[in-house]
């Protein structure tokens, strides 16, 4: 229901537009600069990591040929289009910054869209003098904001090794993320879940990164069909810093231009809480008869869509094992690094156990994202009916946890037969160093518990931690970080297998702390007060 007529194209339409990016830009304002931070960083921090694994130009030259002949490299990384310190920055980081800001932005404008409409808010705001599409406005802006500053921030950090280039890095990176915050915008117009609006623009961005890798695996130049269909091609095809390719940022401008088109169109066609396509109502009983089943039945989808990633990610890394062997060769630096993201043991072995390390980060962002769901049926108003049942708070809470925690487990079991399938051997070892790393994942999902059963309304500074853990794990041995940073994650504290020794005692002590800190959460939960 809505209180103002206005005619198409009116100025009125935008009313109210500023102060609903006021409002998106204090809401999210967490989260937001925690993605800004934790992207830049790892851009910032790549120069002088990558001085002191190639500091001659002789291993910069062993390096462009060992990768225009190394497939799996491409694949999982790009080309490289030459051999200076800001063109090997952007071959290093530029697609997976990209695919940040692509996951930033998409976020954002679910949240400030989709996301308000089936809270109930969206048609309390539309009651008001605000425009019909200024919510969808103010989320474009917001997420417009967001990349702008990521933008600003790798121009400026970069400009040092070349204005051009780093301008041309930061155009990239933020239009990279502008194409998935208006393709986020349209699949909110069709969806009628946020949820579902998430899951399916995150699998476009997965398809994205599947072409690029796929079309740069058959070519050496980014020359390739496959990645000229994806917008991470694009990105890898702009060449920061070897012969900047100008009308690519004019390409990346017209998708967004394009498809925010479409989703402006489609916001002026359908009412408020409504979709294009609508979800199908499900039975009320059998499957559906308790708190679990309900629980499984809203988060299935993101467990297969998860699954389905860890063994792909496995897979790919472990064909590429043998490769990385041959990249690093006699590159002390690089095998140093390696040893200290998977122990000594080894190349072989510590390449395994890094690849494996930085899957259990990226489960760590499952974990997160399952547990706060609780929080999400919360604050929608949709936990209240499933309790005033015969159904309690801990029963309720447990269908949740039990997906999180044990998809968790299933991951990373998926991953490390992947990691099996791809290297071909020594599957008992692979899914042994694998399964460690839960004892940290439920630590970070145990921290979520506690926040959302202690402190609903800073419930999302769960993201907050497991952001900065993935920076720690990530960049963290190739800055030579101290131990002691290192150490801030659960992840520090975990056996380097495989190659490595079983260490008992850091593994049960993780494991004790989740359920301590799972356990607070719930007594917390069944304490205080609902949508508190």
């Amino acid at each position: 229901m809505t209180t103002f007529a206005v005619r198409p194209g009116s100025s009125r339409q935008l009313a109210g537009t500023g102060t609903l990016l006021r409002f998106a830009l204090r809401r999210d304002r967490l989260m937001i600069p925690v993605w800004i931070g934790v992207n830049a960083l790892m851009v910032l921090s790549m120069p002088n990591t990558l001085e002191g694994l190639y500091g001659t130009p002789a291993e910069r030259a062993a390096l462009i040929r060992q990768m225009a002949t190394n497939s799996s490299l491409r694949a999982m990384i790009g080309p490289v289009f030459d051999d200076s310190i800001g063109a090997l920055t952007a071959w290093r980081v530029g697609v997976y910054a990209g695919a940040l800001a692509a996951v930033m932005s998409l976020l954002v404008v679910v949240r400030h869209t989709r996301d308000e409409e089936e809270s109930g808010r969206q048609e309390l705001v539309a009651s008001g003098m605000v425009g019909r599409r200024a919510s969808l406005t103010s989320a474009l802006l917001a997420a417009a904001v967001a990349n702008a500053v990521l933008a600003l921030l790798v121009t400026a950090g970069l400009a040092g090794h070349g204005a051009a280039g780093a301008l041309a890095l930061g155009l990239g990176i933020a239009g990279t993320g502008m194409v998935f915050a208006t393709m986020a915008a349209i699949v909110a117009q069709l969806t009628e879940s946020a949820r579902l609006a998430r899951g399916l623009t995150a699998a476009v961005l997965g398809a994205a990164f599947v072409l690029r890798a796929a079309g740069d695996s058959a070519s050496n130049d980014g020359s390739s069909v496959l990645t000229w269909l994806s917008p991470l091609g694009w990105l890898e095809n702009l060449r920061p810093y070897a012969d900047e390719r100008w009308w690519v940022p004019a390409l990346l401008a017209g998708a967004v231009l394009l498809q925010g088109a479409v989703a402006y169109g489609l916001a002026g066609r359908r009412d408020i809480g409504m979709s294009f396509l609508p979800t199908r109502p499900g039975p009320a009983t059998g499957r559906l008869g308790s708190a679990g089943a309900l629980a499984w039945r809203l988060q299935r989808g993101g467990v297969l869509g998860w699954s389905i990633g860890f063994l792909l990610a496995g897979v790919v890394y472990g064909g590429m094992t043998e490769g990385a062997a041959d990249l690093v060769g006699d590159n002390e630096n690089a095998r140093r690094i390696f040893e200290r993201m998977g122990g000594r043991s080894g190349l072989t072995d510590a390449f395994l156990a890094s690849m494996v390390g930085m899957l259990g980060l990226v489960a760590a962002l499952y974990i997160v994202a399952s547990v706060l769901r609780l929080h999400g049926e919360e604050t929608s108003g949709r936990a209240e009916p499933v309790l005033a049942n015969a159904v309690g708070r801990l029963r309720w809470a447990a269908g949740h946890l039990v997906i999180a925690f044990g998809g968790s487990a299933l991951l990373m079991l998926l991953a490390g037969l992947g990691f099996a399938l791809g290297y071909g051997k020594d599957i008992g070892p692979i899914l042994g160093a694998c399964l460690v790393q839960l004892p940290a994942i439920w630590v970070i999902g145990g921290l979520a518990v506690l926040l959302t059963g202690v402190l609903p309304r800073a419930a999302a500074a769960a993201w907050g931690v497991a952001g900065a853990v993935l920076l720690i794990g990530w960049v963290g041995p190739a800055l030579d970080a101290p131990q002691a940073v290192l150490d801030l994650s659960p992840f520090g504290h975990l056996p380097k297998l495989p190659g490595g020794s079983m260490e008992w005692g850091p593994v049960l002590s993780l494991l004790g702390l989740a359920v301590v800190l799972v356990a607070a959460g719930l007594a917390g939960l069944r304490r205080r007060d609902m949508t508190a």
